[in-house]
């Protein structure tokens, strides 16, 4: 007990925002890496920020930090409320009016990001996090929790993108991964932002009017 409660005390993030698949997968091990995760943030005292959908693993990791008494903010387009919630949310759910918003509200309530694993949208959501901190919107770490090797090809395409000259070695940094929840969350503890020094400096801020959000970009002169 005394061990989790000196990680809760460093931890550096108050909140991580989780990108999962609103399905559960068809292995067991996703359902108990999701789970699993819920607990690690638990055990830090970090609250989550998700998709804010009931079903798949979105479900399960939500439950997991409500449960083990973590606050639970999920962000979910109203579009897809009668699609994504279908029994019980937990915590704070907040609609908005469309995806880029959901991804914008995200953003900005999260210290870090985590992608489980999960289809399209969430390969987009975690990619666009990444591309900016690729270009200095943002240097918040961003993990890939690697369930039984289920990022593999995505590790091996970056690698093939390095080696080919489309992404530079040192950006192949701008992320971390690791099979398990433990790890993961002390790799993004860990996490030292990747500088480049040909890229102008950039800020990002997001702004709410209504239910539009914007992301603005500055190029620092």
């Amino acid at each position: 007990m005394e061990e989790i409660t000196t990680a809760a005390a460093m931890s550096r993030f108050k909140r991580v925002c989780v990108f999962c698949g609103s399905s559960s997968g068809k292995r067991n091990s996703y359902q108990d890496a999701a789970i699993e995760l819920g607990k690690e943030l638990v055990a830090r005292k970090v609250d989550l920020v998700y998709g804010g959908g009931s079903v798949g693993l979105m479900g399960m990791v939500s439950e997991a930090v409500h449960s083990g008494g973590g606050h639970v903010i999920g962000i979910i387009p109203k579009t897809l409320m009668s699609k994504e919630i279908t029994g019980e949310t937990f915590g704070e759910v907040k609609p908005v009016a469309s995806m880029h918003q959901r991804k914008a509200e995200m953003a900005r309530h999260s210290d870090a990001f985590i992608a489980l694993p999960g289809g399209y949208g969430t390969l987009e959501e975690l990619l666009e996090v990444i591309t900016w901190a690729q270009l200095g919107i943002h240097n918040k770490p961003v993990g890939l929790l690697n369930v039984d090797g289920y990022y593999n090809s995505l590790l091996a395409f970056v690698d093939k993108a390095v080696e080919d000259g489309f992404i530079q070695p040192f950006q192949r940094y701008l992320f971390v991964s690791a099979p398990n929840a433990k790890e993961l969350v002390q790799k993004l503890e860990e996490y030292v932002p990747v500088e480049d020094a040909v890229v102008a400096k950039l800020s990002w801020e997001m702004e709410q009017v209504g239910l539009n959000s914007t992301l603005q970009v500055e190029i620092a002169r």
